[in-house]
């Protein structure tokens, strides 16, 4: 019993850095469009949202794992260790990715966003298919764990729609250092994070509801 518990501790380890991280991302982000805060400052909080944003992007990566490794030990899936552990490879390997990105900024090599980008696709895809097979009883698998896969795929999509609408954020801090400029990159960050915040929050819904059926367990309803 003591390999199932250490891996359940780790597993609700990764949504307690996942929610957290998002929490304290989306706190420090306020200071980008508060009034009265000089660029300088605006500066050190974007770099202080994109660091502790680390913790939820990790644990965006550990989550299908981890989650793999619990289900393997608790007997909810057979899938066989070789296949976890070739998951935890390529978590293990996608993890490197995200990290060298984050701290190289444009400098890691080209191929790498690629990569990350892929790997986010195909965890969406392969856990929504996944999903949808074990609801229609094509494959054997728990109710709870085609919900917290269906939840997973959509944490990831809404994740890249976040990217998508965070891409005028660093054009828009650029211009708060030219007093000509800085009012309308005031003006953009505002209205960028405006847009962001909705789908930070679907994430937060997402990950508690998946948490609840984690904890119950449903096998079918």
């Amino acid at each position: 019993m003591l390999v199932p518990a250490l891996l359940a501790l780790i597993h609700i380890l990764v949504f307690v850095y996942w929610l957290g991280g998002d929490l304290g991302a989306f706190y420090s982000s306020r200071f980008l469009s508060a009034e009265g805060v000089s660029a300088d400052r605006r500066m050190l909080a974007a770099k202080i949202v994109g660091d502790i944003d680390m913790a939820p992007r990790s644990a965006l990566i550990l989550a299908f794992p981890s989650g793999l490794a619990l289900a393997q030990a608790k007997g909810w899936v057979d899938l066989g260790w070789t296949s976890v552990i070739a998951a935890a490879l390529v978590a293990g390997f996608w993890l490197v990715v995200a990290w060298q990105i984050h701290l190289k900024h444009g400098e890691q090599p080209g191929w790498m966003r690629p990569v990350d980008m892929a790997l986010r696709w195909a965890l969406t895809i392969g856990a929504a298919c996944w999903a949808i097979a074990g609801l229609a009883q094509i494959v054997s698998l728990p109710l709870f764990l085609s919900v917290k896969l269906l939840a997973l795929a959509a944490c990831v999509l809404l994740g890249l729609a976040i990217r998508s609408v965070l891409k005028p954020l660093p054009s828009a801090m650029m211009k708060l250092s030219n007093p000509a400029t800085s009012a309308h990159g005031e003006a953009e960050i505002r209205a960028t994070l405006k847009k962001a915040r909705p789908l930070v929050t679907g994430i937060w819904l997402l990950l508690i509801g998946a948490a609840f059926f984690g904890l119950w367990t449903p096998t079918s309803l």
